[in-house]
């Protein structure tokens, strides 16, 4: 290991001796620096130094052909003055390698982990193959910077989507960064969406059904394809629950004789119980029941819970011209009959299982004694639009047969 005086004059004349696999120089002017020639010809520049364990380490820069002496020399003074301030070059190109792109990360660890758990994942899925996937895909997890965050989240507003939906790809993104610290993803130090605050969203202007919509629509959902929507759309509207509460129930979460449906695991993470009223009753009581079937709203081709129903769903509320009405507004339009039948704001967030008052004081504007009491208003209130009339009986004036 010959140690020289390098020049562009030395390296452009010196050759691998003949018989030799190699042949290495370092130079006197640059501690560390060496130089690798082969016989093909080829000659690059390495940087060799000792590591804090007493390992020694040797860091490929470039070749003469792309990199010059003086270059060289400048970039082992960068990665000596690294080794002074305690960072390993080595370790840090290391874990460069090691650092996953953004697709990677999501296909690896991010999906498994939440489909172990999260009800919702298909709604995950959608936003990252429809927004974040097709932006930061090939990204390397460490390179997406804070202005790439706020960037995609003004570009999403500004393409015409609510706030609220530009504000599903921030918080979504900060979550994978969360957890990208908190699994000790290789290059990742920081959160880059940390500061950057959500939009205001404007949620004044719910949507509510009529009961002339409310009459439409369930003409509508009953001569869908879909055998099962006129089960379903009703639940909604006539408990106040969520798309997949319903979608995911099973039978054994309905107590009849307590009229209480519990929820094992709602949106906040924990068990509720939702109070059944006459007519959520007389709806479970009529539905078709399989008795090796344990869900209550299963796809009947599959004997499991829908993954979607957005396809019938949005066939049925075009045809009758209420394409603007959301699945969740109907859960905004049970709410909003409970407090003008006189209901108060802590029954209502008890029913609907909001956590917060806050979250409930959105429809506090509509107006201003048990749960139980506060569901049987709304389902009278809409009753006669969403149910034929054998659904509209009390419960004790059914057959024996749809009681049991």
């Amino acid at each position: 290991m010959p140690l020289m005086q390098l020049s562009t004059g030395f390296l452009d004349k010196i050759q691998c001796p003949e018989g030799k696999a190699k042949v290495d120089y370092f130079d006197m002017s640059c501690r560390g620096l060496m130089v690798e020639i082969r016989p093909t010809g080829r000659k690059v520049f390495y940087f060799r130094y000792t590591d804090f364990r007493g390992v020694q380490r040797q860091i490929k820069l470039a070749s003469t052909d792309d990199l010059s002496l003086d270059q060289a020399r400048k970039k082992v003074a960068a990665l000596r003055n690294q080794i002074a301030l305690g960072q390993d070059p080595f370790a840090l190109k290391t874990e460069a390698k090691q650092v996953p792109t953004f697709a990677q990360f999501i296909a690896d660890q991010y999906m498994p982990f939440i489909m172990s758990y999260k009800r919702s994942w298909d709604t995950d899925a959608s936003i990252l193959k429809n927004h974040l996937l097709p932006r930061f895909g090939k990204r390397y997890m460490d390179e997406i910077t804070r202005q790439d965050i706020v960037k995609i989240h003004g570009d999403r507003k500004a393409s015409g989507a609510a706030a609220g939906s530009a504000n599903r790809l921030l918080i979504m993104m900060r979550y994978i960064f969360n957890l990208a610290l908190k699994w000790e993803v290789p290059g990742i130090k920081t959160n880059p969406c940390k500061g950057i605050p959500l939009m205001e969203e404007n949620n004044k202007m719910e949507r509510y059904l009529s009961v002339e919509e409310a009459q439409r629509l369930y003409e509508a959902v009953c001569k869908s394809e879909n055998t099962m929507l006129k089960f379903i759309v009703p639940m909604l509207i006539l408990t106040g629950a969520r798309k997949r509460e319903v979608l995911d129930a099973r039978w054994e979460d309905f107590d009849l004789g307590r009229r209480a449906w519990r929820i094992p695991i709602s949106k906040s993470g924990k068990a509720r119980h939702v109070p059944l009223s006459d007519g959520a009753l007389t709806l479970l009581a009529t539905m078709p029941r399989k008795t090796d079937c344990e869900w209550a709203f299963a796809n009947p081709e599959t004997g499991k819970p829908y993954v979607s129903i957005y396809y019938a769903w949005n066939t049925a509320r075009k045809s009758i011209g209420l394409s603007d009405v959301r699945m969740h507004d109907l859960r905004h339009s049970f709410a909003s009959l409970l407090i003008n039948s006189g209901r108060t704001l802590y029954e209502v967030q008890h029913i609907l299982g909001h956590t917060q008052v806050k979250t409930t004081q959105r429809y506090a504007h509509l107006s201003q004694d048990t749960l139980l009491a506060a569901a049987n208003s709304a389902t009278t209130a809409l009753g006669a639009a969403m149910m034929p009339p054998v659904m509209l009986a009390p419960v004790s004036a059914l057959p024996a047969a749809l009681r049991a």
